[in-house]
């Protein structure tokens, strides 16, 4: 079984930037793609960004792209999720996940097989 532990969620205000980091908690662990969704207040959970575990290729929904970045330092098994330039329309729990099967459904929650337990992430107007 693994775990994903996230963390470096918080409020901050609008224009602010946070970086979240996601561990995988056992050594052996190899995925092929890890990826960030978030949960609005109210709202479904949805994509944000992935990354290839091993090639490093990327991708992110069209509301962030410019303005976060993922990345990946497998010596660590942890996964960054870095948030600039935050609006208000961010504030989200956000979630990591990993796919360690290849499914390579991306960006749809049904591509992973392992989640985290979330972090807020608030921003104020």
């Amino acid at each position: 079984q693994v775990h994903l532990v996230e963390s470096g969620g918080g409020l901050v205000q609008a224009g602010g930037s946070l970086r979240l980091s996601c561990a995988a908690s056992d050594r052996a662990f190899r995925s092929y793609a890890m990826g960030w969704f978030r949960q609005p207040p109210g709202k479904e959970r949805e994509f944000v960004a992935v990354i290839g575990w091993n090639d490093g290729s990327t991708s992110y929904t069209h509301t962030v792209k410019g303005r976060f970045t993922i990345s990946v330092d497998n010596a660590k098994n942890t996964v960054y999720l870095q948030l600039n330039s935050l609006k208000p329309e961010d504030t989200a729990v956000y979630y990591c996940a990993a796919d360690t099967m290849g499914r390579g459904n991306y960006r749809t929650q049904g591509g992973y097989d392992y989640w985290g337990q979330g972090t807020q992430v608030t921003v104020s107007s």
